[in-house]
Formats: C-alpha cells, structure tokens, sequence
C-alpha cells in the first residue's frame, strides 16, 4: 500500500508516518505543503491513500481536497484536523473525503481508521456525521453496531461481510475496533457486554 501523509507540523507528520510504516503500511512518503502533495501525485505512482491537513498551507478549506481527487482519482482521500467538530467533519465528507481524522485519536485507532479508509470505508469518528452514530457509552459507528448486532446473532466475519455487502478484511477492522471500544476480549465477551448494555 501507498499511502501519501500530508501535514505542515513536522513532529505529527513525521510521527504517523514512523507508525504507519512500523503497521505494515508499506510506502508511506510525506509532504508539507499542498504543492508539494500536487508535485508527488504527478511525478510518482499513484496513491492508494491520500490523507491531508485541513489547515495546512494551500488547501484554501476543501479547494485543495477537490484538487488531490482530481489528481488521484478513485482513491480514498482523508482529512486530518485538529478540531473534532461536526461542521468540518460534514463539509468534508460532502466535498468527497472518504474519512475525517482527528489528531486527537490514539495512535492505534488512527491506524484502525486509515486502514478502514484505504478499504473503502467511510469513516468518521465521535458521531460526528448526523446519524453515524449510535446512542450509547460506547461511541459505537452505525457500521460497528451492524457488525456488533451480527456477532451477537452468532454469525462469522464471512456472514456478516455478505449481510452488508463489504470486504471480510473490513469486518475483521470493525471487530477490533468495536472490541477495543467495548473492552472485550473476544467475539464471545463483546457479545455479552452488548447485550448487557442493549446494544444488539
């Protein structure tokens, strides 16, 4: 996988990209600048992963997002910000982001996200999208629920992926997000905290 990491802060940029390649995420090369994310897309390969600073120098709000689509087309491209609001989050994804990420997120939940996104998943976090997320103590996503909801009906990440029309790889992502959430340790424990809750 080639994943593009774009932000003006050289410690948060330098930080992922150590620990997404620590991950497994293969290729990952940087930039400061939306020049220089414009440069990169046209003189190397194309990206599998584009993930952009929304308040780095030159992305004009999501002028630049609308740009990095064009210039990389059917690739998922996220946003990074560090507000957490719900307005930003919702004009992103209008204007075509596949993801929304706080830098506020733990650096193996940030790493969970990206991998979801590069998978084709939408991804937005805390809520932040009207109608993403569940009502609950558990900052569970409307996805996650669905899956949560078919691990307690007893059916494997095959089952589930054909019930909603996804990858297998992508449940397996959500079964470890949710069980991270929910504290669990396995498919059978997670299901037990669910039903305790009322969740599923």
């Amino acid at each position: 996988m080639r994943v593009l990491l774009a932000d003006d802060h050289d410690l948060v940029r330098e930080t992922i990209a150590a620990f997404l390649q620590a991950e497994g995420f293969g290729d990952v090369v940087t930039a400061a600048s939306l020049a220089e994310v414009m440069t990169l897309l046209v003189e190397t390969p194309p990206c599998d992963l584009v993930v952009l600073d929304y308040q780095m120098p030159g992305m004009n709000g999501f002028d630049g997002l609308s740009r990095v689509l064009k210039a990389n087309p059917g690739k998922p491209v996220a946003i990074l910000s560090g507000s957490a609001s719900r307005e930003v989050a919702d004009l992103a994804i209008r204007a075509g982001a596949t993801g929304f990420l706080p830098k506020t997120m733990g650096a193996r939940a940030l790493v969970s996200a990206m991998r979801l996104i590069a998978a084709g998943e939408t991804f937005v976090p805390f809520g932040a999208l009207q109608g993403e997320a569940e009502d609950g103590p558990f900052n569970l996503t409307r996805r996650e629920a669905e899956v949560l909801r078919g691990i307690c009906e007893g059916k494997s990440n095959k089952e589930i992926a054909r019930d909603h029309d996804l990858q297998e790889v992508t449940v397996k992502l959500h079964v470890s997000t949710l069980s991270r959430k929910l504290g669990a340790k396995n498919r059978t424990h997670a299901a037990m905290i669910a039903r305790d809750h009322n969740l599923a």
